[in-house]
């Protein structure tokens, strides 16, 4: 069970930031209760962890002491000398209740939780219970982090608010990376960097966020002058608008926000109505709305701590040209391998670099980009400072990716000192890749410690986070200028909704029907005539003009291929009578099925079978997806998607950044697609879909003929949302 998703007051709510939280995040006082001096316990951890280096009042709260570890020991929370500006509770869950109202009380500044077994047990009297506290921070405006978090640290005190064990005796070192994460313990694992030379700025959990929660924590980190990039690690967000104001926030600061989404598998694609359901998880939405606000996304755990450090070290490129300077041939040609998985630029170097080069790199090396300085440059130390500055001063370049190989003393520590002082001197970054799997060999501390030396544990992660740097830095203004969305036709909605009626809440259209809704947006549809017997449909056909295309109209048969009841280049009388005969038989075995007549259709022009489509999320609202379709839409999954409404330059952007997009811009012999048509029909679905979104719940199109003179929308499914608490 998310238990994001229950055991909270339900409704919209601001943002909380440095107003709302710095008092429980940033305190000079800290009350523990339940404080003990009992080996292991939650409470000697918090005091203990508190202990080294808080410059505030620490308050110990527990009848059975009078004083404890040389401090007075108060025996309740009204007993207290202040106010405290943080009160952290390590009692038992069945004492949590009554402590926070008196915390509330007596004007705390806020409430941490360490206890769990609330909503995350999913058993109703804990969702209960943890409902029961979302509303006295609510009624009362005590702020509460938790239940079942593991507190937070804030390193710029230094206060270690947590009970996770020997933080007080881990090296703790202050940095600009802030640390959001859902699991306190996947947290605390990147917190341990530290132990590496890594700085952060706080490290902040959020637990089951019965009212402080990850949205609220990663805002509080943009307002946090002392951070200047954010490392965020979720599982999921009760209010998805909540999600999207935090990053837009951040991209607004210039604070480049890094998140690893957890949790994306997707058992309910299963069994989705359409093509859109099956393509468009509620991972696919999280990645959606990231991206809208700028978001660096990363694929795996591992990647996390990496790529915001570089964004912490590295500032803004100044080109998107990366060099690559390597002792070791196979190196290099593994850097160019990760380049072009990724699209990264390797431009050649200019003539006076390779010059520089040549000067000093045998000639068994190469002077190219990648370069292979050879294992000569073990020998000489200044060498790697010669060729480094070769490449930093080429204007071709943006970044120096240097692969460190061989580990040992004292060569290892000489380079790793020399490189450190290097870095700052360059005017462009300087990456380190430790590819030794001595991962803390000698040198590999210098590297890690140095705050002008973005340092790498493998080639893969460091290409790609320099390529998730450039697009970052380079998309910031695009996404900061407004992209206006499509204006839906005049009286658009009232003719869909009118339409919309003839189906129940919870049912599928037909694809006549479907067509109708599209067409009142004004997104262009094939000529159709209904037909309820066969003479009607060669009636019609003569008037569309052969070949048409035959199909079963019934909104119970969503998927005419698989079931057979689809028809196309029909080329005269005779073929029609057959295919209308054929068609019937088809859909009468199709259980249940409800079939309203059959379609009688122009057959669109050739060119390339596209898929448009909208889905309902219920944390982010209306998604827009498009792609390449036809019926192995699923197989081939080159499909893009975003929140919609989306503007001209968005859709435009989606449909560039499809696999196959060089098929449709003139590839070989093929005539170049009008796609501005189907960036058009993008915007106007992603309006309907706004528009609409208290109706509809699904809308597929596919396929969408594309070709050099506009895009026709040849056969369309539309799902009505069910009514309110329908299954």
């Amino acid at each position: 069970m998310d238990d994001t998703e229950v055991g909270y007051v339900p409704g919209p709510r601001a943002l909380f930031g440095q107003a709302e939280l710095r008092r429980m995040m940033h305190p000079r006082s800290v009350a523990v209760v339940g404080a003990s001096e009992t080996p292991g316990s939650f409470g000697r951890r918090t005091i203990e962890n508190l202990d080294i280096g808080f410059p505030g009042r620490i308050l110990p709260v527990n009848p059975r002491y009078r004083e404890m570890f040389g401090r007075p020991c108060y025996a309740s929370l009204e007993d207290l000398p202040e106010p405290p500006d943080c009160v952290i509770l390590t009692v038992p869950r069945e004492h949590v209740e009554p402590l926070v109202e008196r915390a509330a009380a007596i004007g705390a500044g806020g409430v941490m939780l360490y206890s769990s077994g609330y909503a995350e047990v999913g058993r109703p009297e804990r969702v209960a219970a943890q409902r029961r506290l979302a509303e006295i921070a609510a009624r009362t405006g005590l702020r509460i982090l938790g239940p079942n978090c593991a507190g937070i640290a804030n390193l710029t005190l230094p206060a270690g608010l947590t009970f996770m064990p020997k933080f007080f005796e881990m090296r703790r070192v202050c940095g600009p990376v802030g640390l959001v994460s859902q699991s306190g313990a996947l947290g605390y694992v990147v917190l341990q960097a530290m132990e590496r030379g890594i700085g952060f700025s706080h490290y902040l959990t959020a637990g089951n966020s019965c009212d402080v929660d990850v949205c609220d924590l990663v805002n509080y980190l943009v307002e946090e002058e002392q951070t200047r990039v954010i490392a965020c690690m979720l599982e999921g967000v009760r209010d998805g608008a909540r999600l999207l104001g935090a990053a837009q926030a951040a991209l607004r600061a210039g604070k480049p926000l890094v998140v690893y989404k957890l949790g994306g598998s997707e058992i309910s694609r299963q069994t989705a109505m359409s093509h859109t359901g099956t393509l468009v998880g509620a991972d696919e939405a999280y990645r959606a709305a990231l991206r809208r606000a700028g978001a660096v996304i990363v694929d795996h755990w591992e990647e996390v701590l990496e790529t915001a450090t570089l964004f912490a070290r590295a500032g803004a490129p100044r080109c998107p040209g990366v060099g690559v300077m390597a002792p070791s041939g196979g190196a290099a040609v593994m850097a160019a391998d990760e380049a072009e998985r990724v699209g990264l630029s390797l431009p050649p170097p200019q003539a006076q670099t390779s010059a520089k080069l040549e000067a000093v790199i045998p000639e068994f090396g190469s002077s190219a980009n990648p370069s292979d300085i050879t294992a000569e440059s073990v020998k000489d130390v200044t060498m790697y400072g010669t060729c480094i500055r070769a490449f930093a001063e080429d204007p071709g370049y943006g970044a120096v990716v240097v692969p460190m190989m061989s580990v040992h003393l004292p060569g290892a520590v000489e380079r790793a000192h020399y490189m450190a002082k290097l870095a700052p001197e360059l005017p462009v970054p300087l990456c380190v890749v430790w590819l030794n799997e001595w991962l803390q060999g000698p040198g590999s501390e210098i590297y890690d410690g140095c705050e002008n030396l973005p340092t790498f544990r493998t080639m893969a992660r460091c290409i790609t986070a320099l390529a998730r740097w450039n697009a970052y830095h380079a998309g910031r203004a695009e996404l900061l200028r407004e992209d206006a969305p499509a204006a839906a036709p005049p009286g658009a909605a009232a003719a869909a909704r009118s339409v919309l009626a003839a189906a129940p809440p919870g049912r599928t259209l037909g694809e006549r029907l479907s067509k109708e809704v599209l067409a009142a947006y004004g997104i262009p549809v094939t000529r159709e005539v209904l037909a309820r017997d066969v003479e009607a449909a060669v009636a019609a056909a003569r008037g569309i003009g052969f070949p048409v295309a035959l199909k079963a109209d019934s909104p119970d048969i969503p998927h005419k291929t698989e079931a057979g009841v689809i028809r196309l280049g029909i080329a005269d009388e005779a073929a029609l009578r057959a295919a209308h005969a054929a068609i019937l038989a088809a859909a009468a075995r199709v259980p249940g099925a409800r079939v309203d007549g059959v379609l009688v259709q122009q057959m669109a022009r050739p060119g390339a079978e596209m898929m448009v489509g909208a889905r309902l999320d219920a944390q982010f609202g209306p998604l827009i997806t498009c792609g390449f379709g036809g019926v192995a839409v699923e197989v081939t999954r080159d499909v893009a998607t975003a929140l919609a409404p989306v503007g001209a330059r968005e859709a435009g952007a989606m449909i560039a950044s499809l696999r196959g997009h060089r098929l449709l811009t003139g590839y070989r012999n093929l005539p170049a697609a009008d796609t501005g048509a189907l960036a058009e029909i993008v915007g106007r679905l992603s309006r309907l879909a706004c528009d609409l979104a208290d109706e509809i719940e699904e809308i597929d199109v596919n396929p969408v003929i594309l070709g050099p003179g506009g895009a026709l929308a040849v056969d369309a499914l539309v799902v009505r949302r069910a009514a309110a608490g329908a299954p």
